[in-house]
C-alpha cells in the first residue's frame, strides 16, 4: 500500500466472533454486512447499503461498461479455506508484502472452493498483519468501495474474510503485477514496456480514474502511482487498492478537508500544503506517472543527486521543450517512439501538473487526450543523442525490490503522516 503520510489507528471492532454481525463504515460509506461462516463452506455476502455514493452514475453514458452496483457482490470466506487455498499461507505463495502485510498466492477450485492441488483459478489473497497500524480503516474502505464498483478497469474484488482479528481480502489474480516493477524492475526477468504497451496502460488506468470520477457522488482514489496499477496477461490495466479513497465533495463544496495522506512524490500539492482534497488532486497523481512513464525513473529517488530527488521538481522545465525531452526520455525505448506522441503525452503532463487545481484537466479530458495520442501514426524516430547523453542512463533507477498491492512494496514505511508545516 506504498509509503504514505498518515496512520489509521486499528480498530478495537475487530475483536468480533465468526457469527457475529460486523458493522462496516468508514465515514463516509456505511454498511451492515451479515459476516456469518458456515462450516461447509463459504457464503455469498448479502450487504445492504447505506452508501453515500449513487448507484445512478453520472457517467455510465461515457463508460457503459462499468456501474456501481447497488449492494456489495462478495463472497465471504473462511479463515479455514483461505489456509487451504494459499497452502497454509507457505512462504512461496508469498506474491509480496507491504504495509497492510503478506499478499498470497492461491487457488480455488471449479465450484468457487479452495482447491489443496494449486490447481484453479488463481487468487490473491491479502492477509493482515495483526501489528499493522493502518489495516482495519483501510480493509474497511477496500470492501466498501471495490465490492460496489465494477469496471473492466477496476480490480475485482472477490471476496473477503474477517474471523476474530483475521482480516484478509481476496482479490483477482493479475498475472504481470505493477506497472511499477515493469518500469524500474531490474534483472533479465523484467522487459522493457514498448511505447505502444506503455500508451495502452495509461489510457486503460486514465479510464478507470475517469470513471471513479464520474459518478454522482465522485469517488477520490487519493493514491494515484505506478503500483496500485495492475497488468493482466495482455497488459490490460487495472486500478488497486481502495484503501485511501474518498468520497468528493458535495455539490455546494469544492472539496473535502481531510488528514494528509498518500505517497512522497505522488500527492498534490494542495493537498499537502492544507489538506484540502480535490477530485482534480487525483488528475495530478496522473500527470506524475505520464511523467513517470516517459522517463523510466521513480517520482521519488533519494539516489539520484539532492536536486532531482523529486521527478517532477527536476524534469518539469524539460516537458516544454522539444530537445530537452528528448534528453530525459526513458533510454530503454531506445529511441523507439513516435516523437510527436511523446511531445503531446509531454504536454497533456505539463497540464495535468499544474499548480492550480482548476486548470487541470478533468480525467474524462485526460482519456480523450490519451486516445488521440494513441491514433497519431507517426513512425518511431532513431534518436539522434546518443544514449550515453541520456540524463535516464546517466541517473539510473533503483533496483526494484517491492511490489504493488497485489505485489506489494517490501518496506512498509507506510503509515508516516506529513509534518505540519
Amino acid at each position: 500500500m506504498g509509503i504514505c503520510w498518515g496512520s489509521p489507528s486499528p480498530s478495537s471492532s475487530i475483536n468480533q466472533s465468526p457469527v457475529s454481525t460486523g458493522n462496516i463504515s468508514s465515514g463516509v460509506i456505511s454498511q451492515t454486512t451479515s459476516n456469518t461462516i458456515s462450516s461447509g463452506g463459504s457464503n455469498v455476502t448479502n450487504v445492504s447499503g447505506n452508501s453515500q455514493f449513487s448507484a445512478s452514475s453520472g457517467g455510465d453514458e461515457v463508460f457503459p461498461s462499468g456501474q456501481i452496483l447497488p449492494s456489495p457482490n462478495l463472497r465471504i470466506f473462511s479463515y479455514a479455506e483461505l489456509k487451504i487455498a494459499t497452502k497454509n499461507f507457505r512462504n512461496d505463495t508469498v506474491l509480496g508484502e507491504g504495509g497492510f502485510g503478506k499478499v498470497h498466492k492461491g487457488w480455488l477450485d471449479d465450484k468457487g472452493g479452495s482447491s489443496r492441488g494449486g490447481s484453479g483459478s488463481v487468487v490473491a489473497v491479502k492477509k493482515l498483519n495483526s501489528e499493522s497500524m493502518q489495516g482495519y480503516e483501510e480493509w474497511q474502505s477496500e470492501v466498501n468501495f471495490l465490492g460496489r464498483l465494477s469496471h473492466p478497469n477496476l480490480v475485482r474484488l472477490v471476496g473477503y474474510c474477517w474471523e476474530d482479528k483475521e482480516l484478509l481480502l481476496v482479490y483477482e489474480f493479475m498475472q504481470k503485477g505493477s506497472l511499477e516493477n515493469h518500469l524500474f524492475g531490474r534483472g533479465s526477468a523484467v522487459q522493457t514496456l514498448p511505447w505502444g504497451i506503455r500508451l495502452k496502460i495509461l489510457i486503460g488506468a486514465a479510464r478507470g480514474l475517469a470513471f471513479l470520477h464520474s459518478s454522482e457522488k465522485q469517488i477520490i482514489y487519493r493514491d494515484f502511482k505506478a503500483s496500485n496499477i495492475l497488468l493482466d496477461g495482455s497488459y490490460h490495466a487495472k486500478l488497486s487498492d481502495f484503501g485511501l479513497a474518498k468520497i468528493g465533495p458535495s455539490a455546494s463544496k469544492s472539496h473535502v478537508t481531510t488528514r494528509v495522506m498518500g505517497t512522497y512524490g505522488y500527492a498534490a500539492p494542495e493537498y499537502v500544503a492544507t489538506g484540502h482534497l480535490y477530485v482534480k488532486s487525483d488528475v495530478y497523481g496522473f500527470g506524475v506517472v505520464l511523467v513517470e512513464m516517459l522517463t523510466g525513473m521513480r517520482a521519488l529517488d533519494t539516489n539520484r543527486p539532492s536536486a532531482q530527488h523529486t521527478l517532477v521538481d527536476w524534469v518539469k522545465p524539460h516537458l516544454s521543450d522539444k530537445r530537452k525531452l528528448k534528453n530525459i526520455m526513458d533510454s530503454r525505448l531506445e529511441g523507439k517512439y513516435p516523437s510527436r506522441g511523446a511531445v503531446l503525452i509531454a504536454q497533456l503532463a505539463l497540464t495535468c501538473l499544474a499548480a492550480e487545481q482548476k486548470t487541470r484537466p478533468s480525467m474524462k479530458e485526460v482519456v480523450e487526450t490519451l486516445e488521440r495520442v494513441e491514433a497519431v501514426n507517426e513512425k518511431p524516430r532513431p534518436p539522434r543523442v546518443h544514449a550515453s547523453h541520456n540524463v535516464a542512463s546517466r541517473y539510473g533507477q533503483t533496483s526494484m525490490n517491492y511490489r504493488s498491492p497485489h505485489h506489494p512494496r517490501q518496506d512498509g514505511n507506510r503509515g508516516y503522516q506529513l509534518p505540519t508545516r
